[in-house]
Formats: structure tokens, sequence, C-alpha cells
């Protein structure tokens, strides 16, 4: 569900995950991710608010908290970067949608930068979301990705949630370290990946093999689609391979964010990233 306030788009920066010296050399390697955007991002809760004070990157237009939380962002030695406002929690929650769980801390902030794809860095992991629009699945696949070390998020401009109010709480801080890359077509990026050397492996039930059983090797990009409607055609096809996940339960489909953590863990241990 989209925040009824806030729905300004942007996103995403993280820790050096992008070779400057790409095909895109002689030009900007950032842009913003949404030029379009004509309002600020809107983050709350303690996690997605703190990691986004943590982070340079992140520019913070706005910050709004309670007397509680800003005696605990105090005690934690959290710099606010601005001066807050202090509020009572009654004055978020109007601001906010009827179930947003703020903690008492609100904040505007513009949109991170997007990289572009051919600054990838050509190892480890990246995943691909092919019209995953549900803010709430796409902020957990986001807190997954943070965990196993993904290197970006390839998603369409078009199709694809606001990265702000449900999706960043739900990535609980992840946002500021998973880097997002915006394409306006997914199947030229698929392209791209592909000559860049990346193993792209779309993830399918009516896979040919299951992702266990196929050789992976580095770079990979993991490609997921939307639930019920799974990979378009031309993504499928763009792939290297396409795979699907056996289970030995008596329910064999997975919700998309389950399915992309499993991916990970398989693509993670088989790639040798786990113990790195």
């Amino acid at each position: 569900m989209k925040d009824k306030k806030f729905a300004p788009r942007g996103p995403r920066g993280g820790a050096k995950p992008f070779n400057r010296t790409g095909k895109s050399a002689g030009r900007p390697a950032w842009r913003d991710r949404d030029s379009q955007a004509d309002g600020p991002v809107i983050l709350y809760g303690w996690h997605t608010v703190t990691m986004a004070l943590a982070n340079p990157q992140r520019q913070i237009r706005k910050l709004t908290l309670t007397e509680n939380a800003a005696k605990r962002l105090a005690d934690d030695n959290i710099d606010t970067r601005v001066t807050p406002e202090i509020v009572r929690p009654q004055d978020i929650d109007r601001l906010l949608a009827p179930d947003a769980v703020h903690q008492g801390l609100l904040a505007e902030a513009d949109p991170l930068p997007s990289p572009d794809i051919e600054d990838l860095q050509l190892d480890g992991m990246v995943l691909v979301l092919d019209q995953i629009t549900d803010p709430h699945n796409v902020g957990a696949i986001l807190r997954s990705a943070a965990a196993f070390a993904v290197k970006a998020i390839v998603t369409t401009a078009r199709h694809s949630p606001e990265a702000t109010g449900v999706l960043a709480k739900a990535a609980s801080g992840a946002l500021e370290l998973v880097p997002m890359v915006t394409v306006p077509n997914l199947a030229r990026a698929l392209t791209t990946l592909n000559d860049l050397g990346f193993q792209t492996v779309g993830l399918d039930s009516d896979g040919s093999e299951d992702l266990s059983d196929i050789v992976l090797r580095e770079p990979l990009a993991l490609v997921l689609g939307a639930e019920g409607t799974g990979l378009r055609r031309l993504t499928r096809e763009t792939c290297s391979v396409v795979a699907r996940l056996d289970m030995p339960g008596e329910i064999k489909s997975l919700n998309v964010s389950n399915a992309a953590v499993l991916s990970l863990y398989v693509g993670a241990s088989r790639l040798g990233l786990m113990k790195r």
C-alpha cells in the first residue's frame, strides 16, 4: 500500500559498489534516480531514519521528532544534522497512513542518486526486479539484499514502487546500503548485463532446472518477477538461463520476497560469498 500523504519518487547509495572506469566513463557516474520527482522522500521509523542520518549521501531537508525520539537520539549520540522540530506523536500520525509505525521519527530528504548500470562492479551479485510493484515486498527484498551484500538492485522507472514511505520502512534502513539502478527498459538492461559478463538467471516456476543444480559464476544477476505474472516473456528470453526453486513440501510457490532471500542464499553459498 502506498503512503497516501507522501508519494514522491526517488532513492540509494552504498559503499563503493561501482566501477568508475566502466563503459560510462566520460559522463557523470551518478544521476538523480528520478529527475521528475516533485517532492522529498519521506522516511519514518527508527532504523529507516537513523540509517539515513548516518548516510552522508542522503541530504536531510527536515526532521520531525517526538520528545522521546529526540531523547533517544541524544542518548545514542546520533547526529540529527538539522535542527529537528519537536512535536506530539499525534502530529506525525496525521501526516502518515493510519497503519504507519513511525516510532516518533519522520524525515523529509532528497532522493539518493542512481548509478548507471554500466558502472556496476563485475563481481558478487545483483538483483533485477521485473515489475514488482508491492512496496512491502520490495522493501523486504532490499533488506535481504543488504544482508547478502548485494551490489545493487536494478528496477524500472515505471511499474515499480516509490522509494519512500512504506517501502523505506519495510527496508529498515537498507535503502541507504543497497544502490538502486533505475532503467527505462528492463530487457535492454539485461542485454547490457549480459554484455558486461553477468550471468543473468531468471527465477520462474517453469524454469528448465533447479537453481541449486546450475553452475553459477560471478558476476551473477538474479532476476525476479512479480507474483502471479512472473517474468515477462522478453525478460525470460533475455536471461542467459531460467531456473526454478524446487521445494519438498506441498506448496511449491513462495512469496517473491521469500523467493528472493532463498535465491540469494543459494547464490551466495555457491559463489563462496558467505566466507568472504
